[in-house]
């Protein structure tokens, strides 16, 4: 790769990259381009693309109905502040 092409890659980027290293990271640039011009070689006809490499499942509970639904007392008992049967919040807009 040219430093030339580095050099734009570089001002594009927003890199401050000094001159002294253009030719590191040029050869660094053409290892990475040799690296995906090689995974594009791979033959891939007719494999599903996957969402992850391993074959998990997310281990869930099972859903359960609650008979009992917690009283407005045991609700409120966990708030910060309440008043009169009611949440109490900070006024946020003026």
């Amino acid at each position: 790769m040219e430093a030339e092409i580095v050099r734009r890659i570089a001002h594009l980027s927003r890199i401050a990259l000094p001159e002294s290293e253009l030719a590191q990271v040029a050869g660094q640039l053409d290892s990475i381009f040799a690296l995906v011009a090689q995974m594009q070689a791979v033959p891939t006809e007719g494999i599903e693309p996957m969402a992850h490499p391993l074959d998990l499942q997310q281990p869930l509970r099972a859903d359960q109905l609650r008979s009992e639904t917690p009283s407005r007392e045991e609700l409120l008992a966990s708030a910060p502040r309440a008043e009169d049967g009611l949440f109490l919040v900070p006024k946020v807009i003026e």
